[in-house]
């Protein structure tokens, strides 16, 4: 009899305990960023001042994220025949861990921007990812914060 009451208040302990394990897995969740992406639009903040950019009017930017590396292009929608033609594109490693993404830039047409890392904060909502943070390096002359919007893009 005693065994069995010590077996019902150990099951008592433990089941609350479960619960806590199963409540702290949901909060680290895994986020579904592999894929292709569009950028739709930007918020640059620098030096107190908002600059909202429509990245569907006059260019348009691909992310392409794997398991492992990130690549990402822009080009204007003119062919290049504009008084300002536009090509970037960069790629290297990140790293995911909840909503912490952080991007080390190993290959950019800008050669000043490699070999730098950029920290993120993610969200996914449906199709459409927001990545949010601090593009800052005193040596490339950068100090702005980001919010970029990307839609998945589907076959």
């Amino acid at each position: 009899m005693n065994l069995k009451i010590g077996l019902i208040l150990l099951s008592s302990a433990l089941i609350p305990g479960l619960s806590l394990i199963n409540t702290t897995n949901k909060h680290s969740e895994v986020l579904n960023i592999q894929g292709t992406w569009q950028l739709v639009s930007g918020v640059t903040i620098a030096k107190g001042k908002s600059t909202f950019t429509d990245y569907k009017k006059d260019m348009k930017q691909i992310k392409i994220i794997n398991g492992t590396h990130f690549a990402f292009f822009n080009h204007d929608l003119k062919g290049g025949k504009d008084l300002k033609p536009v090509f970037v594109a960069g790629g290297g490693k990140y790293t995911l861990t909840g909503n912490d993404y952080t991007e080390h830039l190993e290959y950019c047409n800008y050669r000043e921007w490699e070999d730098k890392t950029f920290k993120f904060k993610l969200s996914i909502k449906g199709d459409t990812l927001i990545q949010r943070g601090l593009e800052k390096d005193e040596e490339i002359g950068v100090d702005q914060e980001i919010i970029e919007k990307y839609v998945r893009l589907r076959m």
